[in-house]
């Protein structure tokens, strides 16, 4: 399943077919004339919850990142964010509320350092996660506390080298399909395996393996993601988001 790298404008009209997931990436961190125009965008409730960060940092990448997922949605249920409202499962997994006339998408988003992806999907569940390589995290004591027995092995045949993005390769694999299943903590890390050997194909090793399918990508230097989704013969197709007034 060959995956492409796309730039667009929010501006577009997007089409989301039943065969393809949808990831797309962006920059938090953008300038205060851009982030007031994306908080206007953002309901009363959703002001409050940003109001209640302490950082201003972490503030102003609430507000973006929740701006751009309605900018997203929008473009393609071809509604105006007022339109349409967000719901949360029982372990807080967004998704929207059924409205008549709203198609069935399901979407997912996950931040690091600055950096957000969103995954949509036409009607499958679906979990996206997002790191940061850093070496000071891909310590041995974490990965002993969160990895499966296959995958602490498999992460110490990897050279010195390879040991921080094996490490991250599998934690936002494993994060993703935690997010995709919906259940939070419900799951142990330890209870399923996932690859980690970079350049190596994606496995997941599950009792449910055969509902999901995993890819991972790398959407800027220093980073890795991973998506999730049910289904087997979907591609995955990458956009970039970029703010157009």
């Amino acid at each position: 399943m060959a995956t492409s790298t796309r730039c667009g404008l929010v501006g577009l009209e997007l089409r989301l077919p039943n065969d393809e997931i949808h990831v797309w990436d962006a920059e938090l961190d953008v300038p205060p004339t851009v982030l007031g125009r994306l908080e206007a965008a953002l309901s009363g409730d959703e002001r409050t919850r940003a109001d209640r960060f302490f950082f201003a940092r972490d503030r102003n990448r609430f507000i973006a990142a929740r701006a751009i997922l309605k900018q997203l949605l929008g473009r393609y249920l071809g509604r105006g964010p007022e339109d349409f409202e967000f719901g949360y499962g029982p372990y807080g997994k967004p998704y929207l509320e059924a409205k008549q006339g709203l198609p069935p998408i399901r979407f997912n988003l996950s931040h690091s350092s600055g950096k957000a992806v969103f995954a949509f999907t036409s009607g499958s569940e679906v979990g996206v996660d997002l790191e940061s390589v850093r070496a000071d995290f891909a310590r041995n004591e974490i990965a002993e506390a969160h990895f499966s027995q296959r995958e602490l092995e498999e992460l110490r045949r990897l050279s010195p080298s390879l040991k921080p993005e094996g490490f991250f390769l599998c934690w936002t694999r494993k994060e993703a399909y935690v997010k995709a299943q919906g259940a939070g903590l419900q799951i142990p890390l330890t209870s399923f395996s996932v690859s980690l050997t970079p350049g190596q194909p994606e496995e997941l090793e599950s009792t449910d393996r055969d509902r999901w399918k995993i890819r991972s990508f790398r959407p800027a230097p220093g980073y890795v993601g991973a998506v999730v989704a049910e289904g087997k013969d979907w591609n995955l197709q990458r956009w970039h988001w970029q703010f157009s007034g």
